[in-house]
């Protein structure tokens, strides 16, 4: 008998602290990157981290995926401190990462079977079939990259991360290069596969109104170098969300002026 991932099928809890960030720096050289980050994340929640180019957002990533170390400090997952990558926290990038001579199906079993290699492989086929079902690509496992569009890719870069069933999943400016339309399906795709996963998400994007509409906190990041925590945005409104509910609530203007008045205002960049 095969058996397949339990998914959670309501929007998770955020309770305990399962990723903590405490004094963190980052240097490069004489280049101080971050200074002294102190971030502690709960189990099931969605963060979304907002700020300018060069603020840092991607190291503070990096860190959490273990790609490199901090200069000071510590980054613990579940009290443990992370030292290098590894499958309880997979990555999903903006250039989806994709080999394109493998099928869609091939792209994410290679994930799976790279993780579990003890699992049997009717069992693996069948976590792997599962998740393009999650994702909407149950009938273009057998296609090839270069064969599906942007958004699809995306999907299936999604679906390989899941896939491996990591605690912690790390978006980088995922729907950064779709077109709007695309992209606001695929926040609300996002929002209902994380619901259902019950991972916890740690996301980058330099959308205000992309933030507001995924996240339980907005992380707000001053400018580089040195960059810190300069304010967090607590989101209130209820789960399931609806863009259009959302649109006619007064608070969430409130809250996208907060950011405004942040980055153009408080820590508007040389550039703007």
């Amino acid at each position: 008998m095969v058996t397949t991932t339990r998914l959670a099928t309501a929007a998770p809890t955020a309770t305990e602290e399962i990723l903590t960030f405490h004094q963190v720096t980052k240097q490069y050289g004489e280049l101080l990157v971050l200074n002294g980050i102190n971030l502690s994340v709960r189990q099931g929640e969605f963060i979304c981290i907002i700020g300018h180019s060069g603020c840092g957002k991607s190291t503070l990533l990096n860190l959490a995926a273990g790609f490199t170390q901090p200069t000071s400090g510590e980054v613990r997952l579940r009290g443990q401190v992370i030292t290098k990558p590894g499958p309880d926290r997979m990555v999903v990038f903006q250039n989806y990462s994709l080999l394109p001579w493998l099928t869609v199906f091939e792209n994410v079993f290679l994930a799976v079977d790279a993780v579990y290699p003890q699992k049997r492989l009717p069992e693996k086929r069948a976590m792997v079939r599962e998740y393009l079902n999650l994702v909407g690509l149950g009938e273009a496992m057998d296609k090839r990259p270069p064969q599906i569009s942007g958004g699809m890719k995306q999907r299936v870069a999604i679906a390989r991360a899941l896939a491996v069933q990591p605690e912690v999943l790390l978006l980088d400016e995922p729907f950064g290069a779709l077109d709007a339309i695309t992209k606001e399906e695929l926040q609300e795709e996002l929002l209902a596969i994380w619901s259902r996963s019950g991972c916890t998400v740690l996301m980058i994007t330099h959308d205000i109104d992309e933030a507001l509409f995924l996240a339980d906190r907005v992380i707000m990041m001053t400018n580089g170098p040195a960059a810190r925590i300069g304010d967090i945005l607590a989101i209130p409104f209820e789960r399931p969300r609806s863009r259009e509910r959302l649109l006619e609530d007064p608070s969430y203007y409130d809250l996208r002026n907060q950011a405004l008045e942040f980055l153009y205002e408080r820590f508007a960049h040389p550039a703007d």
